[in-house]
């Protein structure tokens, strides 16, 4: 059985590092690339931030490449507060042995994707979709060539983020995000509906930290620093509450689908209004043979986390 082909676009931010370290351990994924963007953090530092990550998993033979520094029409955002002035949370930054690949990211999209058999390449998106949106206007084939596309961005029911309805990664570049949900690809989308439901409570955090490998210590880390600023900026309703787990939900679903519950849909994103810039507007009511977007509306939580450890486990062993 052949494994899934996957590019991951991310912008690292630690919750894109405990997907990246998920990603790199799992030996069921043919991982292409790693593509990185201007979101969490700057775009100097996601992609040291991508190559740090390649390093501390020992997966120098999985490429890196830096791409768009700011959004498609809009001034550059951050998430600073969430994920510390580097992007790693509490994590001191290094200059990692392996350099950055040749080429902007857009490029090394449509090279690997228009390579390979229609189908047969499947993404992760998991920060603002800059990236895969210029490759898209750069390759107008590209769309009819993915395999389905899986991001993590927008809201409905849960409410918004950084806006009452709008979400980070779709808020910080929504012109993007519509060039993506109007192309006719296969997209999942992993809003905050579903993440919110995927959170690091103590116990799920020290099942992370048994696993004895830097690896797993670097998320656990990662999960420890986001369970800090999550109850400092957020609050802490209960005493078993946890910051949410949002770009691990993409990769997870791509080595279990059955994790998830998804929905036919069409999604489509405001990009005029200030008001409600970044909204998704997610409407069920489609045909779902025809419908080319699904939206998570539930997670199993705990087996996430569960898939995170095992795998963690078995590649350290």
């Amino acid at each position: 059985m052949n494994r899934p082909a996957l590019i991951i676009d991310c912008d690292p931010g630690v919750d894109d590092a405990v997907a990246l370290l998920l990603a790199f351990a799992a030996p069921a994924l043919d991982l292409l690339a790693i593509t990185t963007v201007a979101g969490n953090a700057p775009g100097h530092a996601t992609q040291r931030n991508a190559r740090m990550m390649r390093q501390i998993a020992g997966r120098a033979d999985v490429p890196v490449f830096g791409g768009a520094e700011r959004p498609m029409k809009r001034p550059p955002a951050g998430a600073g507060e969430f994920h510390g002035p580097e992007g790693l949370g509490d994590l001191e930054p290094f200059e990692p042995a392996a350099i950055v690949g040749d080429g902007p990211a857009a490029n090394a999209i449509v090279d690997l994707v228009m390579r390979r058999p229609e189908g047969t390449v499947s993404l992760a998106v998991l920060g603002p979709m800059t990236n895969l949106a210029l490759a898209m206007r750069r390759e107008p084939r590209l769309a009819g060539r993915l395999g389905p596309v899986a991001v993590m961005g927008g809201a409905r029911a849960e409410g918004g983020n950084i806006t009452a309805s709008a979400e980070f990664n779709i808020w910080a570049d929504p012109d993007a995000a519509a060039v993506v949900f109007g192309s006719g690809c296969e997209v999942v989308a992993f809003g905050l509906d579903a993440t919110h439901q995927v959170r690091a409570t103590e116990a799920r955090i020290r099942a992370i930290e048994a696993v004895d490998s830097e690896a797993a210590r670097t998320a656990a880390a990662m999960l420890r620093f986001s369970q800090r600023v999550e109850r400092e900026i957020v609050g802490w309703p209960t005493p078993d509450w946890g910051a949410p787990l949002h770009d691990a939900c993409p990769v997870a679903w791509a080595m279990a689908p059955a994790l998830f519950d998804l929905r036919p849909c069409r999604i489509e994103v405001e990009t005029q209004s200030d008001l409600t810039r970044g909204h998704t507007a997610v409407e069920f009511r489609v045909d779902p043979a025809t419908a080319r977007h699904r939206w998570a509306v539930g997670a199993d939580a705990q087996g996430v986390f569960d898939l995170i450890a095992r795998t963690l486990e078995e590649a350290a062993r």
